[in-house]
């Protein structure tokens, strides 16, 4: 099996997905890394601005791109992506980092986030793959 740009063996030698796209966050766009090997959503707080932040009950900290963040705010993120709407908790961080082409990434979409939405990622074609996107939740 080979291993896409968009592929990385994380610290357990699973393979990860991460596809990035430009998501539309009030009119901006934002450069957004979707990554299955990441269990949160986190956005810059340059991305973030004139988004809602709330602060967060206690401080966390987070491992990003080799580096160690604080986690002091969150907000809602409302966004379009490819003509689809989301809504998901993002935390905010000073930077996430930058991709394989040195451009910087102001958001990454997690795990969970793609899981509420019915997002996959489609590695071998690079690709994200909306067959299970939907906008009615079903809970049981």
């Amino acid at each position: 099996m080979s291993v896409t740009q968009s592929e990385v063996h994380d610290e357990l030698g699973i393979i990860v997905g991460r596809i990035r796209r430009d998501i539309d966050v009030a009119g901006r766009p934002c450069w957004t890394l979707f990554d299955s090997g990441s269990r949160n959503s986190y956005i810059t707080r340059e991305a973030s601005h004139g988004l809602h932040l709330t602060p967060a009950e206690s401080p966390r900290t987070t491992a990003l791109g080799g580096n160690l963040h604080q986690i002091k705010e969150m907000c809602v993120v409302g966004a379009k992506l490819e003509g689809r709407s989301l809504e998901f908790l993002a935390y905010v961080v000073d930077a996430i980092g930058k991709d394989e082409d040195e451009r910087p990434i102001d958001m990454l979409f997690g795990e969970l986030a793609m899981q509420n939405w019915g997002i996959g990622l489609d590695l071998q074609n690079e690709d994200l793959d909306f067959r299970h996107y939907t906008t009615d939740f079903v809970e049981f």
